[in-house]
């Protein structure tokens, strides 16, 4: 009876411990990691969604805004070596794949709770948001 007893304590105790580290939540009600996930899953789109929704965690709104500003570049970069034959079809599908990577990586470093900076886009992705905010600093 004892065993079952510390196999329940131990539990509970784990349980409010990730309850404890999980704690932040965004303006949609969502932990912060959880939201800049969604801001990655639907490329720019959900990005662009999430700076709409997200008022207060600058790490979602951080997420959003390098979503919106890398998968809509990639997305033009793209579009544009569409229209060049066979040299610009092979670079748009390495830029797909490339794209489908960052994807991955992106979504698990902001679930992890990173604040995972890409080089060009995250400082890019700063200074829009600075823009946007100008009292917020990034």
């Amino acid at each position: 009876m004892d065993e079952k007893n510390n196999e329940e304590e131990v539990t509970t105790e784990i349980i409010d411990s990730r309850n404890n580290e999980g704690g932040k939540k965004s303006t949609t009600g969502l932990e912060e990691n959880i939201a800049a996930v969604i801001c990655y899953l639907g490329a720019f789109i959900t990005g662009i969604i999430f700076l709409f929704l997200e008022q207060s965690s600058k790490f979602v709104r951080f997420h959003a805004m390098q979503s919106t500003v890398l998968f809509l570049g990639l997305w033009i970069i793209q579009f544009i070596l569409g229209f060049i034959p066979f040299f610009g079809w092979f670079l748009s599908g390495l830029i797909y794949l490339a794209g489908i990577i960052l994807w991955v990586v992106l979504m698990v470093k902001s679930y992890q709770k990173e604040y995972y900076k890409l080089p060009v886009v995250g400082d890019l992705s700063e200074d829009f948001l600075a823009k946007l905010n100008p009292k917020d600093n990034v």
